[in-house]
């Protein structure tokens, strides 16, 4: 009874202690005991190299065992001083000028010309016509030359007509300036025609690392030699890599080899040295050259061969140069024409399947989308003109007569019209022009000149019947390539000589201006003359000893120079009843040297060093003149009716505009203006008065071949003036005068308000 009630009591927890029981016995099996004692001395060694072996390798050791002690070694050392032996400083690092020089990148191709004396200035100038625009480098080798140098081209005379001596001289010369610049290198004769597209083409599908002697491969005449060399007439290809490896070897191939011809001999020595005969084909590209006859004619030449080739030879004469050019530059064209057909015809089907279909192509295919404004202000503008007239003339006038060189442009696009309208049509149809009834064209600056065509047309049918209809066309003349107009190097610390000319209307603005120069200027110690020219009519010169209308003016300069000891302001005094700029610049031109850089200021103008600065970027000797366009502020009681007007005023639309009908400021070197004032003499001998009808911006347009730049200019900042215009000085000069102060007032929106406000109290 008492079994039966413990085993029932046991039964619940049975399970947990037999779970326990096998946990424990488990554990105690899984783990190794290794009985050792914590300090026993008589370790046996195996159990020392068991414990070597157990550290760990990387643990620093706290102590050493010295006679059988543990002795740590934390004792401080005396460690004995080395002076530091003295390093050499290390070498400054110089830069390559170009990254292409750095990371070693040739130009592609070189081309030699294999001139002489009696050919260097009939066929040498016809090759260097031909193919000069189209190759980087041309450098033409001759024994012997003449005394005149044709006109650009660069000639190496060696000195000697011996032929051997010439091609040794000129592959010695291409090896010491020119072989770290190039990767191939192209010889010819004069004789021989070249289509220098075709031959650049071939380099760039070429490896530069490859052994290339590549032309018209010939056997040797008489000789037991194997191997071919390159024919010379036809020209051959050398790559950098052959011709390092005959750079050591150049000597023993001038000494040891003997040869009548260049181009023998030449074969010879990469043969020799650079185990590599000539080639006609290389990577899958071959060399097409043409033997031409006597008599041939190219426009009756079919040979497939002669429309391919690379080079043609031998040619005559430079009329026979010529006539290949231009027969191969037309099937060049023509090619080009059909490869433009084939893109634009891919360009439209790709476009089809695009998620605006055809819209998404814009005409013409190829070419840049029109312009988008994003405001009403940026609406290009369309001129209406026919084939007589144009209605937007530079003057202002509503209509003026069509000439010079927009005749000429109306005339050609519509020629090209009817042109390719009778493309299109024939032969069902003949076209004939009867007139322009409209004409629009517009200048887009993203893809070139627009035209829109109004044409009466009198169409001809095959049957010989005609009626008269009218047709519009679309034109569009794209822009080429954007052309990098080379320019001279110009610095910033050219000293400017500053010139303000100041008359009885200027006297009382000259202290504001002076203020502001002061504090540009000579606080800043910039590089910068400034000079005064003080205008006197007869009159007021007569007056001068007792009542000196500038002496205010004067004294106040004299007062800056003792301000400011270092500073000296120079001026003139100058009796004249019409101060027109040129005979003022004369007087200023002889009292400075020819590499004077002027600024013409106005006595309104706040010049500051960031106007002067452009103005030596801008200005450069011999080859550019500056006319910066000034932004002038609108009158205050019209731009700010009835209200303050701020105490400085940014440069914003309702606040002033750039008056570009003023051309009082320029900048020029003296040299300049003396060259183009030379030209102009025989005029003012035959009429004075063109010297007060000129101003220094027309002398410079009509009797000079600089750029004349004119811009727009925000460091140059003048307050509203209602200006004294001279009726004097020239017609044109007054009128640009006058329209200054009109467009001077202010906004057109401005004086519309103005007006409104005007007739509101008229009405009231």
């Amino acid at each position: 009874m008492r079994v039966s009630m413990l085993i029932s009591l046991i039964r619940p927890i049975g399970p947990v202690v037999i779970g326990i029981s096998l946990g424990f016995t488990l554990s105690l099996l899984s783990v190794t005991w290794v009985e050792e004692p914590c300090s026993n001395p008589d370790w046996n060694r195996r159990d020392e190299v068991a414990l070597e072996l157990d550290e760990n390798p990387y643990s620093l050791p706290a102590g050493s065992l010295q006679n059988g002690e543990n002795v740590e070694d934390f004792e401080p050392r005396i460690v004995p001083y080395k002076p530091v032996q003295q390093q050499t400083p290390p070498k400054k690092f110089y830069r390559a000028k170009y990254i292409s020089t750095e990371l070693g990148i040739r130009e592609r191709l070189f081309a030699g010309v294999l001139t002489s004396k009696n050919t260097m200035n009939t066929m040498a100038v016809a090759v260097n016509r031909t193919i000069r625009h189209h190759l980087d480098n041309v450098v033409y080798f001759t024994g012997m030359r003449n005394r005149k140098i044709p006109h650009g081209m660069f000639v190496v005379t060696h000195g000697d007509e011996r032929l051997i001596w010439n091609m040794f001289q000129t592959i010695r010369y291409v090896l010491e300036h020119y072989i770290n610049e190039y990767d191939w290198f192209y010889f010819v004769q004069d004789d021989t025609y070249i289509q220098a597209d075709r031959i650049k083409s071939l380099v760039g599908h070429l490896s530069i690392h490859t052994d290339l002697y590549m032309g018209s491969p010939e056997e040797f005449i008489g000789d037991e030699m194997e191997g071919r060399y390159c024919y010379g007439g036809f020209g051959y290809l050398l790559s950098r890599t052959l011709l390092l490896k005959l750079q050591p070897n150049l000597e023993s191939c001038r000494n040891d080899i003997l040869s009548a011809r260049p181009d023998e001999w030449l074969g010879r020595c990469i043969i020799d040295y650079g185990n590599v005969n000539c080639v006609d084909q290389q990577e899958g590209l071959h060399y097409q050259r043409f033997e031409m006859g006597k008599n041939s004619d190219p426009n009756k030449e079919e040979d497939i061969r002669f429309k391919n080739a690379f080079t043609v030879h031998p040619v005559l004469d430079p009329a026979q140069m010529y006539r290949l050019h231009k027969y191969f530059t037309e099937i060049e064209l023509q090619r080009t024409y059909e490869e433009i057909e084939k893109l634009q015809a891919e360009i439209k089907n790709t476009s089809e399947v695009a998620f605006d279909g055809n819209r998404s192509a814009h005409w013409p295919i190829g070419i840049n989308p029109p312009f988008e404004p994003k405001t009403r202000f940026e609406v290009l503008r369309w001129e209406y003109f026919t084939e007589d007239q144009v209605y937007t003339c530079k003057d202002g006038s509503p209509k003026c007569e069509l000439q010079g060189i927009d005749k000429a442009d109306v005339t050609n696009v519509i020629e090209i019209a009817m042109g390719e309208l009778n493309k299109k049509y024939k032969p069902v149809l003949h076209l004939k022009k009867q007139q322009l009834i409209n004409g629009y064209r517009r200048f887009d600056p993203t893809r070139g000149m627009e035209y829109t065509l109004d044409l009466q047309l009198e169409v001809v049918n095959q049957k010989g019947r005609s009626r008269s209809i009218t047709k519009r066309v679309h034109l569009v003349r794209p822009l080429s390539d954007v052309e990098i107009i080379p320019m001279p190097y110009v610095t910033e610390a050219t000293r400017v000589h500053i010139i303000l000319a100041v008359t009885v209307h200027d006297r009382d603005y000259v202290n504001q201006f002076l203020e502001v120069y002061a504090t540009n200027f000579f606080e800043m110690s910039e590089n910068a003359i400034l000079s005064f020219l003080f205008i006197y009519d007869p009159f007021q010169a007569q007056q001068v000893n007792q009542n000196d209308i500038f002496a205010n003016v004067k004294a106040k300069i004299s007062a800056y120079e003792r301000k400011y000891p270092v500073t000296k302001i120079p001026w003139i005094s100058v009796k004249t009843e019409a101060p027109s700029q040129i005979k003022i610049m004369d007087i200023i031109s002889k009292k400075h040297p020819v590499d004077t850089l002027f600024f013409v200021a106005n006595v309104n103008t706040n010049v500051n060093s960031e106007f002067l600065n452009r103005c030596r970027m801008n200005t450069i000797n011999n080859w550019q003149v500056f006319f910066p366009i000034h932004f002038q502020d609108y009158n205050p009681d019209i731009a700010y009716h009835n209200q303050q007007p701020p105490p400085t005023i940014d440069l914003i639309r309702d606040a002033g505009h750039f008056d570009r009908d003023v051309f009082d400021e320029a900048c020029f070197y003296n040299s300049d203006y003396m060259a183009a004032r030379t030209k102009m003499v025989t005029d003012v001998q035959e009429n004075e008065e063109i010297l007060e009808a000129l101003d220094v911006y027309d002398m410079f347009i009509k009797y000079s071949n600089l750029h004349v730049f004119r811009a727009i200019e925000p460091a140059l900042h003048q307050k509203y003036r209602h200006k004294v215009c001279n009726p004097r000085l020239g017609e044109e000069i007054y009128h640009r005068c006058v329209q200054s102060n009109l467009e001077g007032l202010g906004s057109r929106s401005q004086l519309a308000m103005l007006l409104f406000e005007q007739e509101q109290g008229n009405s009231t």
